[in-house]
C-alpha cells in the first residue's frame, strides 16, 4: 500500500482549514484517511505557533514505515527539523517567456541605435573643434 503523508481541506468557502493525515495514495485528497497527524490552519500569521500542529512521534512512525510526505508537508517537516532540506528548482518559472524575449531584445536595439545616433554629432563636434 502506496502511504502518503498530505493536506486534506476542511473549512468553508474561503476560509481554507487543513489536516495532515497519512492516507493511502489511492483515496481522494478529503476522503478516507488512516490518521489524523496534525492541522494546518494558513489564516493564521506566519510567525503563530498554532498555524502548523503536528503530532511527531506519529510522523516519525509513518516516515519509518514508507509514507511519502508531499511538498507542502516535507516543508512544514523541514521548518521543524524532522527531514534534511531538499534542493528545490524550478528552473522554467524564473524564464523569460517567447514575447518577453522578444521585447527586450528591440529594447536594446533601440537603446544601441540611440547611442550611436547620441555619439556621433559628439564626433562630429569633436572633429571640428581639432
Amino acid at each position: 500500500m502506496a502511504m502518503k503523508i498530505r493536506l486534506a481541506r476542511g473549512g468553508s468557502k474561503k476560509r481554507p482549514f487543513y489536516r495532515i493525515v497519512a492516507s493511502d495514495s489511492r483515496m481522494p485528497r478529503d476522503g478516507r484517511y488512516i490518521e489524523k497527524l496534525g492541522t494546518y490552519n494558513p489564516l493564521l500569521p506566519k510567525d503563530s505557533e498554532d498555524r502548523v500542529q503536528m503530532n511527531m512521534e506519529r510522523v516519525q512512525y509513518w516516515l519509518g514505515e514508507g509514507a511519502q510526505p508531499t511538498d507542502r508537508v516535507s516543508r512544514f517537516l523541514e521548518a521543524a527539523g524532522v527531514v534534511e532540506k531538499k534542493e528545490r528548482a524550478n528552473l522554467k518559472k524564473g524564464t523569460p517567456g517567447k514575447k518577453a524575449v522578444e521585447r527586450a531584445e528591440e529594447k536594446a536595439a533601440k537603446a544601441a541605435e540611440a547611442a550611436e545616433a547620441a555619439a556621433a554629432p559628439a564626433e562630429e563636434e569633436a572633429a571640428s573643434e581639432e
